[in-house]
């Protein structure tokens, strides 16, 4: 599966066992499903979420007397955002032969882009911070460059659900602050609608993201669940937001952030990867940690697709199951509307390793992504 890099796969692969899907249709399988949901996500996206930076929010009326602290957060979030090139151009080098995921990182750049200038927008019309400050800012933000974490595409995916759901925590904690809803003493009473629209507008961008990067994982997981599974488990070994070593100031934004009650250790464990936990059928990290390690004590059978059938019971496979057929009934009802079906239909495949292969698992309770 070399790395599970997209589509680019190696020739030189072993023998698949009768009955088996090859590694080649897993992964062309994958690519049509992600390029299935990259339609899908544009049009929707265009319909739901097609705001302007400059002209959806009323920025003379925000509040100039915002506290200190919240000018810390927001000149952090517009400095984590101005690496939104460096995010877009190196994960597009990284699936570049790939339509779906290539041209959704094109889109996804556009969004970002969008959150980089309002967030800068609000640095400016509060007024406490002047053209100058952020142009010298950006200057130094800017000379040093941003780099993939991990250098294959399964681990970078695997860490983008991680990212966006932490990001659209930050915003949405933000918004609850800006409508007059924080538990903090020294940030009771602050109330501003603008800064509100704008937290909200962006969270409610960064959980579409974080949805289509978690039906490109949960593909992964039904196709390739061991290789997702330990990706999943390295990721979350060693988490930590994108750009935190590049931005100067970071350890003030991170500690007045955690003094603010927007993001900590505690909101990563608690909504961030029990949530994506949840959303990919793993019980715990402890599940996890224990299902790949008896995993790893079942002996391959000739070299070949190993370890099979131990790694079902590290995750809820008929709750996956059900998310990726909803994944292309959605994608199909799509097709349908276009007329794509008619000459080229996205299809989903039964993964025939599947314990109990010929009686579908029911669904569960997992749910498709949406916006």
């Amino acid at each position: 599966m070399a790395d599970i890099l997209p589509p680019d796969t190696l020739d030189s692969r072993p023998p698949t066992p009768a009955a088996l899907l090859s590694n080649r249709e897993k992964d062309r399988l994958i690519e049509r499903g992600f390029l299935g949901l990259y339609r899908w996500y544009t049009a929707r996206s265009q319909e739901t979420r097609n705001w302007n930076a400059d002209r959806s929010f009323d920025w003379r009326a925000i509040r100039k007397d915002l506290p200190p602290e919240l000018i810390t957060v927001i000149q952090g979030f517009f400095a984590v955002e101005q690496y939104a090139p460096d995010f877009t151009s190196s994960l597009i080098h990284l699936v570049r032969r790939s339509h779906g995921r290539s041209h959704f990182q094109m889109r996804w750049g556009s969004e970002e882009e969008k959150h980089a200038d309002a967030w800068e927008n609000a640095l400016l019309f509060t007024g406490q911070r002047d053209p100058a400050y952020i142009e010298e800012y950006k200057r130094r933000l800017k000379s040093q460059t941003w780099e993939l974490p991990f250098p294959d595409a399964i681990h970078n995916l695997v860490y983008t659900v991680f990212q966006e759901r932490a990001t659209q925590l930050n915003y949405l904690n933000m918004m609850k602050i800006a409508q007059g809803k924080s538990e903090k003493p020294h940030l009771t009473g602050v109330h501003d609608p603008v800064l509100a629209k704008v937290a909200q507008t962006i969270a409610v961008d960064e959980a579409a993201h974080y949805n289509f990067f978690l039906e490109g994982v949960r593909m992964y997981l039904y196709y390739y669940p061991q290789q997702t599974l330990e990706a999943i488990r390295s990721i979350i070994g060693q988490f930590a937001m994108p750009a935190a070593t590049l931005i100067p100031d970071w350890q003030q934004f991170q500690e007045t952030v955690y003094r603010a009650g927007i993001y900590g250790p505690r909101d990563f464990q608690r909504d961030v990867m029990q949530v994506a936990f949840r959303n990919l059928g793993v019980e715990s990290r402890k599940a996890l940690e224990e299902g790949i390690r008896k995993t790893r004590e079942v002996p391959d059978f000739e070299g070949e697709n190993p370890r099979t059938t131990a790694i079902w019971d590290t995750f809820d496979y008929g709750m996956v199951e059900g998310d990726v057929r909803r994944l292309h009934d959605k994608i199909g009802a799509y097709e349908h509307e276009i007329g794509f079906d008619a000459y080229d239909p996205t299809v989903f495949v039964e993964n025939p390793e599947v314990p109990g292969r010929g009686r579908p698992q029911p669904g569960g309770a997992g749910q498709a992504a949406d916006d």
